[in-house]
């Protein structure tokens, strides 16, 4: 069984027969200090780039997904410029991801 790490988003989906399964993402809770955020053309369909900058790490690109469900139905292509979403912040996620 393959091992994902904490900042992975298949870190939570189960492998069967050495295969993914239908992928399962973690929740993290909302916090009241989330920044509301309107996207700039720098970030726009690139939230690898955003997780560098916000957090250092471009594993924790999913996070905008999860974070913004109703905004962000695809992680890549709907984050585009004047969009607003939620960041959590690096507190939340190191909380709730265990890193």
């Amino acid at each position: 069984m393959a091992r994902y790490s904490q900042t992975s988003p298949y870190f939570s989906t189960q492998v069967v027969n050495g295969y993914l399964d239908i992928a399962t993402f973690r929740d993290f809770p909302k916090d009241v200090d989330d920044v509301f955020w309107e996207i700039t053309k720098t970030y726009e369909n690139r939230p690898d780039l955003l997780a560098f900058d916000l957090y250092e790490d471009v594993n924790l690109w999913w996070v905008f997904a999860v974070r913004n469900p109703s905004v962000l139905k695809d992680p890549v292509f709907d984050l585009v410029a004047g969009k607003k979403i939620y960041l959590p912040k690096l507190s939340t996620l190191k909380t709730a991801l265990g890193i």
